[in-house]
Formats: structure tokens, C-alpha cells, sequence
């Protein structure tokens, strides 16, 4: 496919995806459908095993395009089908079965703080800027920022940086658990691919992905649904190929050899 907002690159079994739209990598309408279909394309790619996501230059991303939403004023359809969009992208990352880490570089407001915590890891510079300033529009953060928000990190966390529009550098988002880590400029990248390794390193592809999926889905669930997704995934495990290698080696006291079936 062609790209024009972003760019890609694939190192070994992972998959680095930089959103370049300058000047600030806001996610116009165009952006983000070529951002759901590159993340469609990484789903299937069974030769990736884990993806990072980051901005290109001074920004993570800056936000929405606020200039289409110039053209949707007095239009509440036009506001709900850019809402659907933007959630969209965001539960096509959310909802990778392989393992996504938000490296941000720069600026992450608005849609872009959306965009990464829609991601299952976050690592940030300490001079990064992140923040939710929709009210300061007369809107709401609407790509899930409402709900993803108070999730990361607490009800009341939520209410101030959403009522504040308050921005936090990378060391304010890591004590308010937004995320991670925080690294230098020139280490972000190179974190965010070991992070990335040692999540799938020695490990079989076909757990790796089940447990991410009951950890995301999980969460969104019921205890007692998120127990049950739980017990299922496990016993499917047992019909795999790796399942039994994995015993096997453990009992043989060998590293296992997996084939990720």
C-alpha cells in the first residue's frame, strides 16, 4: 500500500511505525484510515511479533486536525463520524493480539495521548508533553480519552488532567502512571526495541498473543468473564504445538524450540 503519512520500518520480527505528517503528525482523517490499515496489515503478518509506534521529529502527535473540524461545526453527524474514526484506530491498536509500545518523542496531546494509551506499553521522553486541552475547545476528548484515561490511571487522575487541560512532562506522566518509562532521546528507540524483545524473546508466539488478549480484553470485563476468557485461552494452549515443546524442555531441561503453532 501507499503511504503518505506514515512511515514503516521492519527490523528483524518487529515492526516500527512512525507517523509523519508534518508539521505537527496531527491525525487528519486521512492519517488515521492509513494508520488502520497499516495496523490491519501488521495483524496479519504472522512473521511480526511486536510493533512500535512512534512520531516522526519533534512530535509524538499533536493531535486531531483541528482545521476539519472547521468544516463539521453546526454538523453533529460530521462530529460522530470523526469520533467513530478516531476510536476506531484506537481499538485496531488496543486490540493487537501482539504486543504495542507507544515511544514518545515529543508533544502526545489530545488524540495522540488517545493514540498511545491505546497502545499496551509506554515509554516517553522526560521532555515530552502529554495532555488531554479538548475542553479548552469547548469539546471532550472523544478517540477514548474519557474512559482509556481513568483506566491507566484513576477516576480522579482523569478529572484533573481532562478538567485542567494540564500537561505533563515525562516524569509526571510516569508518577501518575501513564506510562512506564522514561528515557533520554537518543535511548528511546533503542529501549523501546529491547522492551520489545524481552516481552517475546524465548517465548512462543501463540501465548505471547493469548495472554495479551485476556489482559486487554480482561479488563474491559467482568472479573468472572475475565476468568472465564482466562481458563478458555489456557486450554486452548494445550492443543499447540509450542504447549508441548515448552513442557517438554522444561522436564528435559533444555531450551524449548518453538515453532509458534
Amino acid at each position: 500500500m501507499s503511504r503518505n503519512f506514515t512511515n514503516l520500518l521492519i527490523e528483524d520480527d518487529i515492526a516500527i511505525v512512525e507517523i509523519d505528517h508534518a508539521p505537527a503528525n496531527t491525525l487528519s482523517t486521512a492519517c488515521i484510515a492509513e494508520l488502520r490499515e497499516v495496523f490491519k496489515s501488521l495483524a496479519k503478518d504472522d512473521k511480526l511479533k511486536a510493533i512500535i509506534l512512534t512520531g516522526a521529529g519533534r512530535f509524538f502527535v499533536a493531535g486531531a486536525d483541528i482545521k476539519e473540524f472547521v468544516g463539521a461545526l453546526g454538523d453533529d453527524q460530521k462530529g460522530l463520524a470523526m469520533a467513530t474514526a478516531g476510536q476506531a484506530i484506537c481499538n485496531e491498536i488496543e486490540s493487537m493480539k501482539k504486543p504495542v509500545i507507544a515511544a514518545i518523542n515529543g508533544a502526545c496531546l489530545g488524540g495522540g495521548l488517545e493514540l498511545a494509551m491505546s497502545c499496551h506499553y509506554r515509554i516517553a521522553v522526560s521532555a515530552a508533553k502529554l495532555g488531554l486541552p479538548e475542553l479548552q475547545l469547548g469539546l471532550i476528548p472523544t478517540f477514548g480519552g474519557t474512559q482509556r484515561l481513568s483506566r491507566i490511571t484513576s477516576t480522579a487522575t482523569a478529572l484533573e488532567l481532562i478538567l485542567t487541560s494540564k500537561q505533563l512532562n515525562g516524569d509526571e506522566a510516569k508518577l501518575a502512571g501513564l506510562i512506564q518509562l522514561v528515557v533520554s532521546p537518543a535511548d528511546l528507540l533503542p529501549t523501546a526495541k529491547t522492551i520489545a524483545k524481552a516481552f517475546i524473546d524465548g517465548k512462543s508466539m501463540t501465548s505471547v498473543t493469548r495472554a495479551v488478549e485476556c489482559i486487554i480484553q480482561g479488563a474491559n470485563e467482568s472479573l468472572v468473564n475475565g476468568l472465564e476468557l482466562e481458563r478458555n485461552k489456557f486450554a486452548e494452549l494445550f492443543l499447540t504445538d509450542d504447549a508441548k515443546e515448552g513442557i517438554h524442555a522444561f522436564v528435559e531441561k533444555r531450551k524449548p524450540l518453538f515453532k509458534h503453532t
